[in-house]
């Protein structure tokens, strides 16, 4: 198994967008001086992505093997219960992005970079996305994150787990996994993309109800066929 790294990610922010979701007027002054912060970025910025091919080695009550590596998670398990390869990645907005200096205290230009950070990794989980769909003819796909829907589901603690699968993720695209299982560059995630027949999202096995994140709503049913238990506040 060799990962893959995908170095080279076309892209171009949508600053009128990003304007927009900032609530800046296009003809303010915090929207000319936001064009400028974004125009440098588009320069600068260069997202990641690096990912491996694998197969489900072996399926336990509650775990699978990915080669040599077991990862626990009752609802990654269900996922790929009829799933036989699968594709561990880690994608990034990129370290390049932070020789753009805010100045210390400017916390509305610290604002819109990270506004811009998140769109940069928009672009390189969504470029790879597209890439394994199209390089290895896989459909339809859904991901699992470490961490992500309630800790129960997959904990955050797996994540280095995930890392080992695809080597010195840090050499290969400079994100590195702090000893709170954080990663840095903050805009990046992990995951396994697999291909499913179903719309599966994260978020219906999460209970947050505030998440800003929150792309599903919380989904009982599938939180008691998944993890085969009542919810915790039931």
């Amino acid at each position: 198994m060799k990962s893959i790294v995908l170095d080279e990610i076309p892209f171009a922010l949508d600053i009128a967008d990003l304007q927009g979701r900032l609530h800046l007027a296009s003809n303010s002054e915090s929207a000319g001086e936001f064009r400028e912060l974004a125009e440098e970025a588009q320069h600068l910025a260069r997202p990641k992505a690096v990912f491996i091919e694998c197969y489900v080695e072996h399926r336990g009550a509650d775990s699978v093997t990915l080669g040599t590596v077991t990862l626990t998670s009752p609802a990654l398990r269900a996922n790929l219960d009829q799933v036989e390869r699968v594709f561990p990645y880690v994608a990034t907005c990129g370290r390049e992005i932070d020789r753009l200096v805010v100045p210390t205290g400017d916390f509305l230009r610290q604002y819109w970079l990270d506004a811009i950070k998140a769109a940069l990794l928009e672009c390189s989980r969504s470029y790879l996305r597209t890439y394994l769909e199209v390089t290895y003819a896989l459909g339809k796909t859904s991901s699992m994150y470490p961490g992500s829907g309630d800790a129960m589901v997959w904990p955050i603690e797996q994540q280095r787990l995930l890392f080992s699968l695809l080597g010195d993720v840090e050499a290969l695209v400079g994100v590195a996994l702090t000893g709170s299982f954080l990663m840095i560059p903050v805009k990046s995630v992990s995951g396994i993309l697999f291909p499913t027949e179903t719309n599966f999202q994260s978020c219906q096995l999460c209970h947050r109800e505030n998440c800003p994140s929150r792309k599903a709503q919380f989904d009982k049913h599938l939180w008691r066929s998944v993890l085969g238990a009542a919810e915790p506040d039931a």
